[in-house]
């Protein structure tokens, strides 16, 4: 964990150039436009290869703390380019970040350890991401990127849109707004040869059908939501604009650092009690951060930029969250899913309060140093929780490549 890891996380400038490079030097098959602009002015550049009339739309950026998805488009854009095959009747479409601005505040390209990775950590409030907006927000408020994206999909009708995700620690598991029949098998292949743990559990997917050990289809519109409390709702985000046109989605989620406590598919012994001390733990952690912002907010008057924005709606999360740990059947028994919401629960009160002490940091705030070494100790003991390891980057991308490759392959089956 200690180890610089081998290559780092291109910014997206270097992605745009990398991009521009290929579109010059393969002007018969690449293309590079703007296709939109961000709320801060930065463009939105979509890489095509092919021209196709059948297509597949890949997205990169959609949350600004998971940076593999960057590379790994450029990888699949070159692996589509030498393999002929894989543009037989299909054109393919990489949108670069779906989130320039929330790109330019997560400062962590080569981090040594999580507590490297939170010390530069930005993630945007649920009403500023633009997958998830739609599902929080009325369709006259949708930011600018979500209103490019979902352009993009009226204008490629992709017959699949995958959006590449990350987690910082854990597994490798994807999420299917549709079922994919087959891709199960070369997923776990993948994970198994890169050494990356198959997050068979995710708290993300909870309660969620599996059509494969990690692989998880969206349930149905007349289904239950595990956690009912949480503003969102993946039936309601850009993830389902895609079937109006017969398409489908699947995001493909890849760790930092590996654990191998998550792919445990033993049943826990008492899973509800289990659930219940991490949502005690999660108020506890929350508390703590919720005293140093009470203390700091005199201070921090007419301060309203996105770092303090998002510190404040995690916050805001957590007791629905944590009431229905508490109160609400556990979605599974297993030793993975208890070990996937003990890793979430540890993230919401680390995340909020990284984001805040870059706040106390700007401002110079007498309460900055107390909040530091909650993160400090935080990162810490989660990564001694959970055994963290680094995934070479080149495995992040290689896996989240092979994977989207499948993904392609399967489905165009299923739609031939």
């Amino acid at each position: 964990m200690s180890l610089l890891p081998e290559l780092r996380y291109p910014t997206v400038p270097e992605l745009v150039s990398s991009a521009r490079a290929l579109a010059v030097g393969h002007p018969g098959l690449c293309a590079l436009r703007e296709v939109g602009v961000s709320r801060e002015g930065r463009p939105l550049h979509l890489l095509s290869v092919g021209r196709a009339r059948r297509t597949v739309l890949v997205v990169a950026g959609a949350h600004a703390n998971e940076p593999a998805g960057g590379p790994t488009l450029l990888a699949l854009a070159e692996r589509v380019l030498y393999e002929r095959a894989l543009r037989d009747g299909t054109s393919w479409h990489f949108l670069l970040c779906a989130d320039p601005d929330g790109a330019s505040l997560h400062i962590t390209p080569a981090p040594r350890s999580l507590l490297d990775y939170h010390r530069g950590f930005y993630r945007p409030a649920g009403p500023e991401q633009p997958e998830w907006s739609p599902s929080v927000l009325p369709p006259d408020r949708l930011p600018p990127e979500t209103r490019t994206l979902t352009g993009l999909i009226d204008e490629l009708r992709p017959y699949l849109q995958v959006t590449l995700h990350g987690t910082d620690l854990g597994g490798s598991w994807v999420q299917l707004t549709k079922d994919i029949p087959g891709l199960a098998e070369p997923f776990a292949k993948s994970a198994a040869e890169l050494h990356i743990p198959v997050e068979t559990g995710a708290s993300d997917a909870a309660g969620w059908p599996a059509s494969g050990p990690g692989v998880h289809v969206l349930p149905t519109r007349e289904s239950g939501v595990a956690y009912p409390s949480m503003p969102d709702d993946a039936r309601h985000s850009t993830w389902f604009h895609a079937h109006r046109y017969g398409g489908l989605t699947a995001v493909v989620e890849v760790p930092m650092w590996a654990s191998d406590l998550v792919d445990d598919v033993a049943p826990h012994p008492a899973p509800a009690a289990a659930l219940h001390r991490l949502a005690e733990r999660l108020l506890r952690d929350t508390l703590e951060v919720e005293r140093v912002l009470a203390d700091a907010l005199p201070r921090l008057e007419g301060v309203d930029g996105p770092l303090l924005r998002a510190a404040k709606w995690v916050l805001e999360l957590v007791p629905g969250l944590a009431a229905d740990w508490m109160h609400t059947t556990p979605a599974d028994d297993s030793m993975a899913y208890v070990g996937s919401v003990d890793a979430f629960a540890r993230r919401l009160p680390l995340r909020a309060a990284a984001m805040l002490l870059r706040v106390l940091r700007e401002t110079d705030d007498r309460a900055a140093p107390r909040l530091e070494r909650l993160v400090v100790d935080w990162s810490d003991s989660f990564a001694a929780r959970f055994h963290a390891r680094w995934v070479p980057l080149e495995h992040q991308i290689e896996h989240q490549s092979r994977t989207v490759v499948a993904a392609a392959l399967h489905a165009r089956a299923r739609t031939a």
